[in-house]
């Protein structure tokens, strides 16, 4: 019997729910912990008004430190509901489960998490998809490869929902920082990708932007909007470090196609000036946002550019509302709203 074909769907498909975790890793915002759990209630708050939330969380106690926040926020609690279980960072953008489409059903895959090949405590985060899948009662598809384990963030790829997908070749192909899987080729991630994600076009970016941890990550650089689509970061000072990567990004994608041979169209999304803290800088990036049912979340950081990126969205998502999120103490933790959050399709 032939076996159905699998889908990557795209983020601005129907959502079952959103999943996050509340955040427990006082590392991740050193010095900035407190006011990171109102950030997150913001959150929650809008997107529990168009779609149910999975919030994993340690225990009974680390629940109703969530629940105070939601009650003094006036949230709702109906549409909210909770997975027990420990995490080391609890980024789920990059330690859930892939979540694919196979006739119409929803599945579970469950790549490799290892601290973005750079820190040592992952060994909670590696089990969240068998908890997350086990809660949802969905099937779960080791990502093998070559008789190894594949390592992929979520944030290292993005989707059109009809075969393209956005990566890098600083996250997924630099053999000497941060290797995720080492002796990869793009022939062998094209083979992955078809295999677990049903994808027939990869459109292989090069750097990520500046401070970016991950090294790479595409959700902070470039972002489908709908299938023929993307919104690129651009920097306008040729004195900024991310000037000459992001024009060199840009001239890759302007003779790239979608698998269904539509050329693709390239929007530019203005960086926010640089922001810095204790003498880093930190990845801020309006292209970390998040699609949900009937509304866009969209990073600010009290800068005179989110009003400007908050604009080119709004005309990119006419149907929903684009809502801006303060998230310059959220991006001491070296990530916003996309990394923290996953959809998981109808």
């Amino acid at each position: 019997m032939k076996t159905a074909a699998v889908r990557l769907p795209a983020e601005w498909e129907q959502h079952d729910s959103t999943l996050i975790a509340w955040p427990a890793n006082k590392e991740d915002w050193p010095g900035k912990f407190t006011p990171i759990q109102w950030v997150y209630g913001e959150i929650v708050r809008y997107l529990s008004r168009n779609e149910k939330i999975w919030i994993v969380v340690h225990d009974s106690a680390h629940k109703k430190s969530a629940e105070r926040v939601f009650w003094k926020n006036y949230i709702d609690p109906s549409n909210i509901q909770f997975i027990i279980k420990k995490t080391d960072r609890g980024w789920m953008r990059d330690s859930s489960p892939v979540f694919v489409k196979r006739n119409k059903k929803t599945e579970a895959v469950h790549f490799l998490f290892n601290g973005w090949a750079k820190y040592d405590n992952w060994k909670l985060d590696k089990k969240i998809p068998e908890q997350v899948s086990h809660a949802l009662n969905l099937p779960l598809t080791l990502a093998t490869y070559k008789n190894r384990h594949v390592v992929l963030e979520g944030g290292a790829i993005d989707s059109n929902g009809s075969g393209t997908l956005l990566t890098t070749e600083e996250c997924l192909l630099d053999e000497k920082t941060q290797t995720r899987n080492p002796g990869f080729t793009k022939s062998d991630y094209e083979k992955i990708f078809k295999q677990y994600l049903g994808i027939s076009k990869i459109i292989w970016l090069g750097k990520g932007i500046a401070g970016d941890d991950t090294h790479g990550h595409v959700d902070d650089l470039c972002r489908f909007v709908n299938e023929k689509t993307v919104v690129l970061c651009h920097e306008d000072n040729p004195k900024d470090e991310n000037y000459f990567l992001l024009n060199e990004n840009e001239e890759r994608l302007q003779s790239e196609t979608t698998a269904t041979g539509d050329k693709l169209e390239v929007i530019s999304l203005p960086m926010p000036s640089p922001l810095m803290f204790d003498g880093m800088k930190l990845p801020a990036s309006y292209a970390n946002f998040y699609v949900a049912n009937g509304l866009v979340l969209v990073p600010t950081f009290n800068d005179e550019k989110d009003r400007t990126a908050l604009g080119i969205l709004s005309e990119l998502f006419p149907d929903r509302k684009v809502i801006g999120i303060h998230t310059v103490d959220l991006v001491w933790g070296l990530g916003t709203l996309h990394c923290l959050t996953h959809e998981i399709p109808e």
